[in-house]
């Protein structure tokens, strides 16, 4: 059981790390979507990369957060059944499902930072 608790520790500190590299990632992008509102170019490229990125990755963390939550709905009585306390009742479910839910957002973040590191 303590391995299954170190390897969700360094789970939930990579995807932390991963977000931590958002402020970079806007200061870098921050002049680029600036200098591409002023022009008149119409095709702003990295504007609607931000953009279709952001939404991809709400969409995707919602559907995983909501299959997470689905899983331990479909495994409540289970849990019951064997004497265990259900994750919708003691909170893990929730825990699971905001992991799920952040864990795209920081891998965006985290492709950004390459992306622009190397420019």
């Amino acid at each position: 059981m303590k391995y299954r608790k170190s390897n969700a520790r360094r789970r939930h500190a990579a995807t932390g790390a991963d977000l931590m590299l958002a402020p970079a990632v806007m200061a870098v992008r921050l002049p680029i979507l600036a200098a591409e509102a002023t022009a008149t170019n119409p095709f702003r490229t990295e504007t609607t990369r931000a953009v279709a990125e952001k939404l991809g990755a709400a969409a995707e963390g919602l559907a995983a957060a909501q299959f997470t939550l689905l899983k331990s709905a479909w495994t409540f009585w289970p849990e019951v059944l064997s004497g265990r306390v259900p994750a919708l009742v003691d909170g893990s479910a929730m825990r699971q499902a905001a992991e799920a839910a952040l864990k795209p957002a920081g891998r965006r973040v985290k492709a950004n930072y390459r992306r622009f590191s190397r420019s």
